[in-house]
């Protein structure tokens, strides 16, 4: 896509690479099974063309931003947020459009570890006598393509979990009581916004069924229909006349059930829903998690918004599988004994510093947000 140019006095590297990186945020979350890439073409310290990754995953970032370009590419530098790509797909290598464009000098944030590529993109582009930088900004990209990187190494999605608890620390009141409205418009606009950055949004089985939610992303200007809908649930508990189930045909649902459902069961669901029911191993009587997010990662999936309860979190942080934790901490009491939020196990994982830091904390309205990383 074509900008104005524009003069950016002692433009850095680093700076350089940031635009990048925030360009490529912008499809977030549209782009599975593919990364959320940026691109930039610089010449004389003056950005003359940017892409990204396209909805769906293509056109690739760099092949947006060369096409832009045209001429102007020749002699400039190309930043990247992620390694091009050099083998072949739905499209040519990225690599050979660079090295058809004429750019003297690629700037990548980081080598793509998909063994596809895995450094055969900057290398064949130093063999085309491109000058080649890899590392700028390498800790903010990685956290960018986490998603990608944990579905080629470790074959399951990255994780974001979030939930949300009173002043006292509880995420729901007792057996009987109504559905707690925790958050005010500010963090709940929030949560949307964390949505939209998702490919998939993830709740357990009991949370469907007390709070029926719709799982939608509902944000001014944002087409959110298109996201996939999961629910853990391994006895098919799920009513048919639920939010979730009834408005399936329009927003799609996977519902994850355990191997032991039988199959006329699951069809029954399927037909009077329009919902996809897939069988996942269970351990211990619950849905293998690893084993489900592995499932979602053969789809494409790169990324999942948690916001299951209490035992899908606590599950997701002792197993080590949240890569991410959004806590939303609530300006009243609830005053009453009620359904802690975080577990004994989940708030012993999140505050047990070899496994998870603290990275932000700040005020949404009246509601506190804190956010935490799992340590590598």
């Amino acid at each position: 896509m074509s900008v104005h140019a524009k003069i950016i006095p002692a433009a850095t590297d680093d700076a350089f690479m940031a635009a990048a990186l925030a360009l490529g945020r912008r499809n977030m979350g549209r782009t599975a099974p593919n990364p959320a890439v940026g691109a930039l073409v610089v010449r004389d310290g003056v950005i003359v063309a940017r892409g990204f990754t396209a909805v769906g995953g293509r056109p690739h970032a760099e092949a947006v931003a060369l096409a832009a370009a045209g001429e102007a590419a020749r002699g400039a530098t190309l930043y990247v947020t992620l390694e091009p790509c050099s083998h072949h797909g739905a499209t040519p290598p990225c690599v050979d459009a660079i090295i058809a464009s004429g750019v003297a000098r690629v700037v990548s944030a980081m080598e793509d570890p998909d063994p596809r590529v895995a450094g055969r993109g900057h290398d064949l582009l130093r063999e085309a006598g491109i000058e080649v930088v890899v590392g700028c900004e390498a800790a903010a990209a990685r956290c960018d393509h986490l998603g990608h990187v944990l579905r080629v190494t470790k074959h399951r999605p990255m994780v974001t979990l979030k939930l949300a608890r009173t002043a006292d620390g509880y995420a729901a009141g007792g057996a009987h009581d109504p559905r707690l409205h925790i958050t005010g418009p500010i963090a709940d606009a929030f949560t949307h916004v964390q949505r939209s950055l998702h490919d998939a949004i993830m709740i357990g089985s009991g949370t469907a069924r007390e709070d029926d939610p719709l799982m939608t992303v509902r944000l001014p200007g944002v087409d959110g229909s298109g996201k996939l809908r999961v629910v853990i649930d391994r006895k098919l508990t799920l009513s048919p006349g639920s939010r979730l189930a009834s408005t399936a045909r329009e927003a799609p649902l996977l519902v994850l059930v355990g191997e032991d459902v039988a199959e006329s069961e699951a069809r029954a669901f399927t037909e009077a829903t329009g919902a996809e029911v897939a069988r996942v191993g269970a351990q211990d009587g619950t849905i293998d998690l690893l084993a489900a997010l592995r499932l979602l990662a053969g789809r494409g999936i790169t990324r999942v918004f948690s916001e299951g309860g209490p035992r899908v979190a606590e599950s997701l942080l002792t197993m080590g599988l949240a890569d991410e934790v959004i806590l939303h901490t609530g300006l009243k009491p609830l005053g009453r004994p009620g359904r802690p939020a975080l577990t004994p196990a989940a708030h012993s994982a999140l505050e047990n510093v070899s496994r998870y830091r603290m990275i932000e904390s700040r005020m949404l309205g009246a509601d506190q947000m804190t956010r935490y990383a799992r340590m590598d």
